[in-house]
Formats: structure tokens, C-alpha cells, sequence
């Protein structure tokens, strides 16, 4: 497989050759967990990809618990679909290990007292519950449990007010003033729904089935990608390849790297045209591959103007013929808003009009309570 030939495949399965239908559940599971540490990027996320997207259909669905957003993969903030949560969270938490010990020996098994203090704490987030409430009742649990805790790890959880602990996968975030909408759904934290009455997730089935989500959604995809997404070991990454591999195809890259991937997805040609597009801060298809391994959709010479290393932030990127070629920003002023495109190679007029088209609508969806909207062009 050539590496336009990965680009293309990339493409196709992330609605980015052609948009997706606007069920968001289907699209979320077809293209992959969304990284959503910075809000925004959601909506935009899903403008790049959906048909005729608006973001009430987003607000609406993980209001219905379609959508759910908390800690999982990286220790980072996502959005999967409910049916898939349970898994992404089993595979985060056996990775992280034990949230509850930074101190001593976090290879040991949690006590009976730590793991009574983490059911009695899912049970009292059940209903949403600020962050300052759950430290309030973490506080008042050590207190009627002395000893419980060890002293130095308590000192450390709260020079980091618990957030370890409140920030666990088995938690989902949910807007402080109760609707989902354009501000950042980052103060109230609630159990999640698919947990009540639900088995505990078997770990091989849920790796099992978070390697598969990664290779539906950016496959093909050797081991050490799937391990640089999910955070896991490339050895039991490989080992589950292994297990899996009856059900899997194989092919070789560019590069002689063996790939995998699920037998019927889509593998255009390498001369497939490939639209515009505008993707999003921390968008997963510059972060689902290996470091080394990201020029299917990043050429090398730009990677210092995505990836900012001071502050670990991925910018907002668009597209031109499938691949990484310049830079946006958003910025309200009063009630104008501007989106600011900074290309990394000269753009033909064709491509220039088809990006200003894709841009007018991607303000709208960043800013849609301002008044008037701009693009610009640093050239």
C-alpha cells in the first residue's frame, strides 16, 4: 500500500472524500473517539464530516446519552458513543492503573477501604455533582475513615485537588448549567448511564474491541499506531493483533511496516480527488498514528507549524488534495468574527475559492452568535 493510497483510506473513513449521514452515534463509532480537552473542536470536528451538520443535532445527542464525553484513552478528554464507552474506559483504566495511588507502591492492589471509597463515590455522583463537591465529599470520606488513605498520598491528592481521582474514567462530564450548547461542559461530572446494571467490561474483549474502532476508523494501521492512540504497550498491542489476526487483513506499507485492517473498508485509489477541508484543533487524524508515522497526512516540513511543543497544543489544520496545508484560527471581536487562514504553500485559485467556501461555513459553526463573519488569507 502506497502511502497515497493510507492518505486515501484515511480520508474515506473520516468523511473527509465524502461527508457522512447525519446520525452522529454511527458517525462518532466510524470515525474514531473525538478529542475534546478544547470544546470547540467538537462541533467543528463533525462540520468537517457530516452532512449538513448543525450543532443542536450534537447538544441533542449527548443530552439523550447517544454521546458521552469523560477521561479515557491518553488520560485525555473524549467523545465516544455509549455503546463503545464501556470499552474505552476498561482499556484507560488498565492502563492508568490504579487512579487512586500516585504515592508508594501503585503496583499493589487498592485496599478494601480505597475501593469502598471509590464505589461510595460513584454512587454519590449519580446525580451531577461540581468539582468542588466531589473534593468536599473525598474530604469527609478520609475523615471518617482514618487511616485509609496514606498520609502522603492524601497530601498529594490535594495539592491537585483529587483530580486523579474525580477525573476517572467512570465518570462522565456533563454542562454545569444542565444544557449541552457552546460553552465548555467542564464544571459538573456525572456516573455514566451505561454503567447501572451493566456487567464489569472483560479486558481482552474491550481491547479487542478499541483496536478494531481504531482500525475502522484510520486503518489501516500497524501496532505501534494503535498503541501511540489507545496508550497501551506495543507488545500486547501486537499480541492482539495476533489473537485477532483470523478476522483481519494484512498488507505491507511504504515504509515495510505490516498493516492491518477489517476486511470490506474502504480503500479508494490514490487518484480519488480529495475536497478541501478545515479540521479542527487536536483533530484525531493527526494524533491517531505514530510520531514518525504521520506523513500520510502531514508532510514532515510542516509538522513544527501543527505541533506546538511548548504548550502541547495541535492547531487547526485544513486540507488541500488530502493533506495538511496551512493553518486557521478563529477570533471574536465585539460582534464580528474572523476566521484566519495562514497557508503553508501556495494554494491554486481553485483551491483558494473551494477553501474560502468551506471556511465561511466553518465560522458560522465556531461563532454562531456573532454577528458578522470573515475570512481572510495571510498570503
Amino acid at each position: 500500500m502506497t502511502t497515497r493510497e493510507a492518505n486515501r483510506a484515511l480520508l474515506a473513513r473520516q468523511g473527509l472524500l465524502e461527508r457522512l449521514e447525519p446520525q452522529l452515534s454511527d458517525v462518532t463509532e466510524s470515525i474514531g473517539a473525538l478529542q475534546a480537552q478544547y470544546w470547540p473542536a467538537i462541533p467543528a470536528a463533525f462540520y468537517a464530516r457530516v452532512c449538513g451538520f448543525a450543532p443542536d443535532s450534537l447538544y441533542r445527542a449527548l443530552a439523550e446519552g447517544e454521546l458521552l464525553m469523560g477521561t479515557l484513552i491518553r488520560g485525555t478528554i473524549h467523545v465516544v458513543s455509549a455503546d463503545e464507552y464501556p470499552s474505552y474506559a476498561a482499556v484507560a483504566d488498565a492502563f492508568n492503573g490504579d487512579e487512586w495511588r500516585r504515592t508508594g507502591d501503585t503496583s499493589a492492589p487498592p485496599s478494601p477501604l480505597q475501593q469502598a471509597m471509590r464505589t461510595e463515590m460513584l454512587a454519590y455522583t449519580t446525580v451531577p455533582r461540581t468539582a468542588d463537591e466531589i473534593v468536599d465529599f473525598l474530604e469527609a470520606w478520609i475523615a471518617k475513615n482514618p487511616g485509609a488513605v496514606d498520609q502522603a498520598e492524601a497530601d498529594y491528592q490535594r495539592t491537585y485537588k483529587w483530580r486523579p481521582i474525580r477525573s476517572c474514567s467512570a465518570l462522565t462530564r456533563v454542562p454545569a448549567e444542565g444544557r449541552w450548547g457552546l460553552r465548555s461542559p467542564s464544571n459538573y461530572q456525572t456516573a455514566p448511564a451505561v454503567a447501572a446494571g451493566t456487567a464489569p467490561v472483560d479486558l481482552e474483549d474491550a481491547i479487542a474491541t478499541v483496536i478494531l474502532c481504531h482500525l475502522r476508523a484510520f486503518g489501516p494501521a500497524a501496532a505501534e499506531d494503535i498503541a501511540q492512540w489507545i496508550k497501551w504497550r506495543v507488545p500486547a498491542v501486537r499480541r492482539e493483533l495476533s489473537r485477532l489476526e483470523p478476522q483481519l487483513e494484512r498488507c505491507e506499507g511504504e515504509d515495510g511496516r505490516v498493516l492491518y485492517d477489517i476486511p470490506g473498508q474502504p480503500r479508494p485509489a490514490a487518484d480519488v480527488p480529495a475536497p478541501v477541508r478545515l479540521l479542527p484543533w487536536f483533530d484525531s487524524i493527526l494524533l491517531s498514528s505514530a510520531p514518525a508515522r504521520r506523513g500520510r497526512i502531514l508532510p514532515d516540513a510542516y509538522r513544527d507549524a501543527v505541533y506546538s511543543r511548548i504548550n502541547l497544543q495541535v492547531r487547526a489544520t485544513f486540507l488541500v488534495d488530502g493533506m495538511v496545508a496551512g493553518t486557521w484560527s478563529v477570533e471574536k471581536k465585539g460582534r464580528k468574527a474572523t476566521l484566519a487562514l495562514r497557508p503553508l504553500q501556495p494554494l491554486t485559485r481553485a483551491h483558494r475559492e473551494e477553501l474560502l467556501a468551506e471556511a465561511h461555513g466553518m465560522v458560522r459553526i465556531c461563532q454562531p452568535s456573532a454577528a458578522t463573519h470573515d475570512i481572510t488569507i495571510d498570503e
